[in-house]
């Protein structure tokens, strides 16, 4: 199984997904898709593959109380700490269990899909996007970021030799699955071939700043789909492990703190 199927998470992952990895990297990153869509007050909105939401939170903020925000996505768990957030702030957002591949909207039910970092873990990524594109109404938006490849994410890179060395190669092979359709010419393929019109794409880029990195890790693993791994290495190797990634990062260090460039390809393509 392609390791892009595979990146679910349960139990404990979802809340630690919200506290740690939100913030340092995917709450900037959101304000970014949300910002490229330029959505206006009133307009009805999809966000796909929504995790934990700070999508559709986002989104909201911009469309108000005449607007509509829905946030679907195939992890329960993420879903449930997504209302939980979502309430805790008044948003009233419609989340919804559902596969990206089989939609349960209507045709032309939104005025903006936005996809933040989901495309590349759907196993279907041809069905996926004919979905994005049927439940747009006639000129709407789909605005999608995906990371590029390993190479111009180096936190990945330097997270994926260290497993490779001191876990596993399933463990690497799991873990690279976020960059696993870093290929402009495929993505850009893969819009065109939906029946998107005016496809636009972009490299972009942002840091990860992060405090203080050893705490960070040990919350980032608990988000991921590797944690019975992390969790199985005894305290050498651990220790070995967790020194690694972070020689590997040094280059990225600033008084103790983390500072380390996510490259993204941010695509704006129209119905």
């Amino acid at each position: 199984m392609p390791p892009e199927e595979r990146w679910q998470m349960a139990g404990s992952g979802p809340e630690s997904y919200e506290h740690h990895m939100v913030p340092a990297l995917f709450a900037p990153w959101a304000t970014l898709l949300v910002e490229q869509a330029r959505l206006q007050s009133g307009e009805r909105v999809l966000d796909a593959a929504c995790g934990t939401g700070i999508v559709a939170r986002l989104a909201l903020s911009r469309v108000g109380a005449a607007g509509q925000v829905t946030g679907v996505d195939l992890n329960p768990d993420m879903l449930a700490v997504a209302r939980i957030v979502s309430e805790e702030g008044g948003s009233l957002i419609d989340w919804r269990e559902g596969n990206v591949e089989a939609l349960p909207f209507a045709d032309g039910e939104f005025d903006a899909v936005l996809c933040q970092q989901g495309l590349q873990f759907f196993p279907n990524k041809t069905a996926a996007v004919h979905e994005l594109y049927r439940v747009l109404q006639e000129e709407g938006r789909l605005v999608v970021s995906v990371w590029r490849d390993l190479p111009y994410c180096p936190y990945m890179a330097a997270i994926t030799s260290a497993l490779v060395a001191h876990v596993g190669a399933e463990a690497s092979q799991r873990m690279s699955a976020p960059c696993a359709f870093g290929s402009a010419e495929a993505l850009q393929a893969l819009m065109c071939n939906a029946g998107f019109k005016d496809v636009h794409l972009r490299i972009a880029t942002l840091p990860m700043r992060v405090p203080a990195l050893e705490t960070f890790l040990a919350g980032q693993f608990i988000a991921s789909p590797i944690a019975a791994h992390i969790d199985a290495l005894d305290e050498s190797t651990r220790g070995m492990f967790f020194d690694e990634i972070k020689r590997r990062l040094r280059p990225y260090m600033d008084d103790g703190s983390l500072a380390v460039p996510f490259e993204a390809h941010l695509v704006i393509a129209y119905r």
